[in-house]
């Protein structure tokens, strides 16, 4: 049994990837969303929580993990962020494989990692897809989101390996700085080619 095409979706904050993963799931596609499994696998009743307390005492309540405390122990410090990637990213690779299980029999599966490149998950990828837009079209998008400031779109940026390169690094480049019957339609045609590859 030949196993499914797994393409990872990735792209900056702002450029319109989850736009992209739900055009992609319209289509049939089973999308594995890397930031929705770690929301799950830190609400209450899940087993890693008291990894969690353990590791940063005081942030973990009746109602799950408490994302402000937990970020002002680990924001900034490396060591403390390492230790709780070590708890998390082993619980997320053991998610991953069991969809990729679950889906075992599609043509095509996509990964949709938010830092595929920051943090090295392109291994056991056949391609990647890159969403992209025009750097001032990102910019008016995240401004827009409640709460964001300068400073802090400044400070994601600089923890994000920047466009251009992703695009230089990506297999495919998926583009919502046009409109969005455009990018549906560049989405739809990368789809049935990857899935006639698969069948050949």
């Amino acid at each position: 049994m030949t196993r499914p095409f797994i393409l990872g979706l990735t792209g900056s904050i702002g450029m319109g990837k989850s736009a992209v993963a739900q055009m992609l799931r319209a289509l049939g596609v089973p999308v594995f969303d890397a930031d929705a499994t770690v929301h799950r696998l830190q609400a209450a009743g899940s087993p890693l929580l008291a990894q969690i307390e353990a590791a940063f005492p005081g942030t973990t309540g009746a109602a799950g993990l408490d994302r402000q405390a937990l970020g002002a122990q680990v924001f900034g410090d490396p060591a403390a962020l390492a230790r709780l990637e070590a708890i998390m990213h082993p619980a997320v690779a053991a998610a991953r494989q069991a969809f990729l299980i679950e889906h075992g029999g599609e043509p095509l599966i996509v990964f949709d990692i938010p830092l595929l490149y920051e943090k090295g998950h392109a291994a056991g990828l056949d391609a990647v897809a890159v969403v992209s837009a025009p750097a001032e079209m990102q910019r008016t998008r995240v401004l827009a989101r409640p709460g964001m400031t300068e400073a802090k779109f400044a400070q994601i940026l600089a923890l994000q390996v920047p466009d251009a390169e992703k695009r230089a690094r990506a297999d495919h480049v998926i583009d919502t700085g046009v409109t969005l019957a455009e990018t549906e339609s560049a989405v739809a045609a990368l789809v049935a080619a990857l899935r006639q590859r698969h069948a050949t």
